[in-house]
């Protein structure tokens, strides 16, 4: 109702919407001015390498002038490392050990497989690419976490070459590259940053696959290049949904609703309750820790533009979450593993009230990079599969054993009106098949 949407604004709280106004669309992340930007200037580095990247990075700030340090090499960041106290290189050891812990496991998880054929063997093989570039934010806030995710992970994956990418590095930034065991780190953001890795420039390898979330020209540069390279996505505003019912903890949800919406002004927190009354405690908690949150003025806009939805029982708040496809899912209700397990279209799932979704941010195991805007409908988040690609062979040895391949392959590339495709079949056939196969080619030419 309008009273209730004016109650949970206007207290500083999140609107109440119903479930009918809840949308489904996936949003186009990519800003049309900033993609005209990042065009010039990935147009720029492709045409004048490193120069071209400097100047930018100069210009954006990025960089106190073009003689200023840019390139980071790997003792450059062991030495960050060696200068920062010992409890927060420990930090950073126990997060990127957690996180390359549960990355390893993913990639034993993907394995070569080969199998019978008639005539011979087929399978595949999985490898990972040649070299990875991550970005992670240099901005408001210094994110040493997003190294860790994207750099431990491509090294789990096993790819030969990982640099990394950020602007202004802070001392954690450069010394969580050295634990993530990055082969260098350039100080360079945006879309000068992205047309480093995606061409290749002085000092920095053409990489293959780029990941890491950014800025909205970073985003659109990573459109821009999705083609040259492979990316991870195209991230948006980040996200949480929170399913609760009567059960969950008011003021732990307030808490980790804001917790998403000091990310971002755009960050969109949701809440789907079975409960009129928790929605109520709920905000009146927002409300409450807002007034001392060091980040309340990013926060509050943020809850803004979040909303709560009342939903008649758990069935229907899984199906209010799966149409909005949210980048966090916590649920917080009884049998919040069965809840959990029914919901389909999420980024990463957190079950129960001490699944926090900032331990998951923070290094918990599963990655933090992960589908907003709707796009966990199609994908999934960063992970090793990120890197890896699944290359297919096949080898045939027994002609006699193939033989209803070859012919069914004749035949359908002359459904096909391929007649080189059915030729080069035939070289294939059996000698009594092939007499057949010449007197149909004869009858073709």
């Amino acid at each position: 109702s309008m009273a209730e949407d004016g109650a949970g604004a206007s207290s500083g709280g999140l609107r109440v919407v119903g479930v009918g106004d809840v949308g489904g669309e996936v949003h186009d992340p990519v800003d049309a001015k900033a993609r005209t930007a990042a065009e010039g200037i990935l147009a720029d580095v492709r045409a004048q390498g490193m120069g071209a990247v400097l100047r930018h990075a100069t210009r954006l700030g990025d960089l106190e002038d073009a003689a200023a340090k840019h390139i980071y090499t790997r003792d450059d960041l062991k030495e960050a490392y060696d200068a920062l106290d010992s409890a927060e290189q420990q930090l950073l050891v126990r997060t990127a050990e957690r996180v390359r812990f549960f990355a390893a496991a993913q990639r034993d998880a993907v394995t070569d497989i080969e199998v019978p054929i008639p005539g011979g063997v087929a399978g595949h093989r999985v490898a990972p690419v040649a070299a990875a570039g991550c970005y992670a934010p240099g901005g408001r806030y210094p994110l040493p976490s997003s190294v860790i995710m994207t750099a431990v992970t491509a090294r789990a994956a096993g790819v030969p070459a990982v640099w990394v990418a950020s602007p202004r590095p802070a001392p954690a930034t450069l010394a969580a590259a050295h634990v993530a065991e990055a082969d260098g780190l350039l100080a360079v953001g945006g879309a000068q940053a992205i047309g480093a890795l995606a061409y290749g420039v002085e000092g920095i390898p053409k990489v293959d696959v780029i990941v890491g979330p950014g800025n909205k020209w970073v985003t659109a540069a990573k459109s821009l290049v999705a083609g040259v390279c492979a990316i991870d996505m195209l991230a948006g505003p980040s996200e949480v949904l929170v399913i609760v019912d009567d059960s969950a903890d008011a003021d732990t949800v307030a808490a980790d609703l804001l917790a998403q919406a000091e990310h971002d002004t755009e960050a969109r927190p949701i809440l789907v309750s079975t409960s009129d009354a928790m929605i109520g405690e709920v905000n009146a908690k927002i409300a409450q820790r807002l007034s001392e949150l060091p980040t309340a003025e990013t926060a509050r806009e943020a809850v803004a533009k979040g909303f709560a939805v009342k939903v008649a029982d758990v069935g229907e708040a899984v199906r209010v979450s799966d149409q909005i496809a949210p980048e966090h899912l916590e649920v917080q209700t009884v049998d919040a593993r069965a809840v959990g397990l029914n919901c389909t279209n999420y980024g990463a799932l957190f079950v129960g009230s001490l699944a926090a979704e900032v331990l998951g941010d923070y290094g918990a195991g599963p990655n933090h990079v992960l589908p907003t805007g709707g796009t966990a409908r199609y994908c999934g988040g960063l992970s090793v599969n990120t890197f890896l690609r699944v290359r297919t062979f096949m080898e045939l040895t027994d002609a006699a054993a193939a033989q209803e391949t070859v012919r069914d392959a004749v035949a359908l590339a002359r459904v096909e009106g391929l007649e080189g495709h059915a030729r080069a079949a035939e070289c294939r056939l059996a000698a009594a098949d092939a007499e057949d196969g010449n007197a149909a080619k004869r009858r073709r030419v």
